[in-house]
Formats: C-alpha cells, sequence, structure tokens
C-alpha cells in the first residue's frame, strides 16, 4: 500500500485498510488486531453482528461493504460504523430513520455504491442517478455522506480494472466541480486483495482487503 501511494505522488496514511473478515471467526479478527488492524469489513449483516458482539471488547470501526437489504437496515444503523453499499434514496432514507432511533453517538458514515459497468449480477446506483442519491444523503440528519464505492467487472489482471477506478475518480472530480462539497466525496472505497495498488494509484482511499490478510476463504458453516 505504501509503495502504490507513493508510486502516486500520495501520503500513505491517506489511505485506509479495511480488512474484510466474512467467513472468518472472531479469533481471526482478535488477530488481526493484535498486530494493529483497527478497521474490519463484512458482507453480510447477520456475520457481522455476530462478530461485532464476539469482539465488543476491542476498539473495532466495523465496516458493512456488502449489499444490505432494506429491511435490514434498522439492524446496520445501530451496528457498523460505515456502510459502503448504498445503493438508492429509498435506502438512504430508511438508514437515516434507523441511525436517529438508534441515538447513535455519532452519525452513521455511508458511501453511495455506483455500478459504472451496468452489470446485471451487481448491486449499484447507476453513474446517472448517483446525483439523486448523494443529495438525499445530504439532507439525511443521521447520516454522514463520506465519498463513492465501486465493485468494478471481475478480472484477474489489476491493469483491466484499472480504467473502471480512474473512471469513479473522473466522476467524483466532476461532482466536485459541479458543486457537490468535496468533503462529502472525500473517500474513494476500491480496490481489492488482487488490485489495490492500482486502485490506490487512481485515487482509493479505502481499499476492501480479505484473502492477501486472511487467506482462502472459508466455508461457512
Amino acid at each position: 500500500m505504501s509503495d502504490a501511494a507513493r508510486r502516486a505522488g500520495r501520503s500513505p496514511d491517506a489511505i485506509t485498510l479495511v480488512a474484510v473478515s466474512k467467513t472468518f471467526g472472531p479469533e481471526a479478527v482478535r488477530e488481526a488486531w493484535a498486530a494493529g488492524q483497527r478497521d474490519f469489513g463484512e458482507n453480510k449483516v447477520q456475520e457481522g453482528l455476530e462478530k461485532i458482539a464476539a469482539t465488543a471488547d476491542m476498539e473495532i470501526r466495523w465496516h458493512l461493504i456488502g449489499h444490505l437489504q432494506s429491511n435490514k437496515a434498522n439492524r446496520a444503523a445501530s451496528a457498523f460504523a460505515c456502510i459502503h453499499s448504498v445503493d438508492s434514496v429509498d435506502l438512504v432514507e430508511k438508514l437515516d430513520r434507523a441511525a436517529a432511533a438508534a441515538s447513535r453517538r455519532a452519525p452513521l458514515q455511508v458511501l453511495i455504491q455506483v455500478d459504472l459497468a451496468g452489470e446485471a449480477s451487481k448491486f449499484g446506483v447507476p453513474e446517472a442517478e448517483a446525483f439523486e442519491c448523494l443529495r438525499a444523503s445530504s439532507r439525511a440528519g443521521s447520516l454522514e455522506l463520506a465519498g463513492l464505492m465501486l465493485m468494478p467487472p471481475w478480472s484477474e489482471d489489476p491493469e483491466a480494472t484499472r480504467p473502471w477506478f480512474a473512471r469513479l475518480r473522473q466522476l467524483r472530480d466532476r461532482m466536485v466541480r459541479d458543486g457537490f462539497p468535496a468533503g462529502a466525496l472525500r473517500h474513494l472505497s476500491m480496490g481489492m486483495s488482487h488490485d489495490f495498488e492500482a486502485a490506490i494509484e487512481e485515487g482509493s482511499t479505502i481499499v476492501r482487503v480479505g484473502t492477501a490478510i486472511f487467506g482462502k476463504r472459508q466455508a461457512r458453516p
């Protein structure tokens, strides 16, 4: 991560590593925490809630990075610090109400997941509708809009995903030029185990790394 940041002329301190612990138990989280990791990510609400409860004695910032069904907004809003996968105005409004009801000590951070490729198998708001989600998030009293998230088309070759990372950065920059507050779009969540270096070089501020930290995914019982 540091090498990629320096190649791009950026400070390594500007990038947050989220250790994606999905399918691994609390003991793996504890081991990574002991090594200094503080941000962890989960794909599913229920699995995340189980680990949050099992590691309540540790200071951890939990991120929900997988698709969030609106009927689970209440549970997610009370437990996670940041949700990366907000993809509709309806979900924004439900999270806002849930976060308010949860009496959180700090606003719930949200990132808008943008679907740039139009893949049927992926979630995310279409680029043309992203502004509407941004405006809804900025109006929400119990949410803090923090940026954009991307799940690009899969490729083992990092250079094949690099153009998608560049497109998200360009979209963010265009939104700022069009008058959207830069502080509300300060984060770009993009890059995983196989392509995080390319993502950092293209402007990522949050990388979501699982396999490179924990190893091959384990089957959940």
